[in-house]
């Protein structure tokens, strides 16, 4: 019985981390680059394209497709990011927790 007291103890320490990390993860901020820095997508933590920022010299009618193509690389970059950030703050959370293998969080 102490064991399974034990365990209720980390579940619930579990879901207060997971809800903080949540609410974290919805404050970031990222920023994805493409063609040098020349176009550039910024992220919420949620995911949401917040921001596009063109540098002047790509807004010509004949080049379009190229504009296009740097800014789903941009979004592409800002989006690897969040992604990589979010695996890193899972990681932080659970270090040290004796979760079976094969577990990932968030569920």
């Amino acid at each position: 019985m102490k064991d399974m007291m034990n365990l209720m103890k980390q579940a619930k320490a579990m879901q207060e981390k997971m809800a903080g990390l949540q609410e974290e993860m919805a404050a970031m901020v990222v920023t994805g680059q493409s063609g040098g820095g020349v176009v550039s997508v910024t992220l919420s933590g949620k995911g949401e394209m917040t921001g596009v920022s063109i540098d002047p010299s790509l807004i010509k009618p004949e080049e379009a497709d190229i504009l296009e193509d740097l800014l789903v690389a941009a979004h592409a970059d800002a989006k690897t990011k969040l992604d990589a950030a979010m695996q890193e703050k899972t990681q932080e959370m659970t270090a040290g927790l004796n979760l079976p293998g094969g577990m990932k969080l968030p569920f």
